[in-house]
């Protein structure tokens, strides 16, 4: 569950920082008549990662086992990728994230209404996508069967919701060079789980060799059905019992892909810190920093 929380916070909190930047601009430059489109193009955004989860969850149930590991597999090796890139480019990008929105937002505003809700859709679009890929396929990793995965991930997402009203609102800062180092450095981790799952699922598929052969086997030690091992299944995907090919594939992903996200990129301090966003003849504070 806190795995599908910390998805649903982190891309949760990245789509609120995009819409908070497109609105506070707008209300700052006295365009609230371009609000409707922005609004218009969020929407579609999420109706398709809603959408795009239904699919994928309601369209593989009527798949035989085999087919049904083979797309798990290969959808959560998929989302592996895409969490990696996301992770390695807001670390790269938060701090010219509002100047590129702003650019992008000019842009449309002189091109019309379509322009407006493309860039919406677009910028929106891509992190629920994200999330409804890397969720289901988190979800699939889990594997017990119970609503605790999707909750985390809601619960992630509402509270995204809410840290970014309060940045627009400015009762709230926060260095995010800081927390999107921290909350990447963690989805790392999740995400070595997701593909060490995923390559699980390619073995009962078929497509790769050694479903057999077992790196080690601690069931006796660490129960799966204890707290502990729900605890740790939730948060790492950990397994007891995993294969030769498992354990390979998680070394050969978490070691080099942690020890590049956590090299230095000269942060400087505080300057990723949110602040609340200016409103035309109002609060003399100023936008998101992102």
């Amino acid at each position: 569950m806190f795995s599908n929380y910390l998805i649903g916070l982190r891309e949760g909190l990245e789509a609120s920082l995009v819409v908070c930047i497109l609105i506070a601009y707008l209300v700052k430059t006295d365009r609230r008549d371009a609000l409707r489109p922005i609004w218009t193009g969020i929407g579609v955004a999420l109706a398709l990662a809603l959408g795009f989860g239904c699919a994928l969850e309601f369209g593989s149930q009527e798949l035989t086992f085999e087919a049904q590991e083979a797309l798990g597999g290969s959808l959560s090796i998929l989302a592996v990728g895409l969490v990696t890139w996301m992770v390695f480019w807001m670390r790269r990008t938060a701090r010219h994230l509002k100047a590129e929105l702003h650019g992008k937002l000019d842009a449309a505003l002189r091109m019309g209404t379509g322009a407006l809700v493309a860039t919406a859709f677009l910028a929106v679009g891509r992190e629920g996508l994200e999330t409804a890929l890397f969720v289901w396929a988190s979800v699939r990793a889990a594997g017990d069967g119970s609503p605790r995965p999707l909750v985390g991930a809601a619960l992630g997402i509402v509270t995204a919701i809410v840290l970014g009203w309060l940045f627009y609102r400015g009762a709230l800062r926060i260095n995010l060079a800081r927390f999107f180092t921290w909350t990447g450095g963690l989805l790392v981790v999740v995400a070595a789980g997701v593909l060490a799952y995923g390559v699980h699922d390619l073995q009962e598929a078929r497509w790769l060799p050694g479903l057999g052969n077992r790196a080690f086997d601690i069931s006796d030690t660490v129960d799966p059905s204890s707290w502990y091992g729900t605890l740790l299944k939730g948060i790492f995907n950990f397994q007891p019992d995993p294969t030769v090919v498992q354990v390979t594939v998680w070394l050969l992903y978490l070691v080099p892909t942690l020890a590049l996200f956590l090299a230095p990129v000269g942060f400087a301090s505080g300057k990723g810190k949110v602040k609340a966003p200016d409103e035309q003849g109002s609060r003399p504070s100023k936008a998101p920093q992102a």
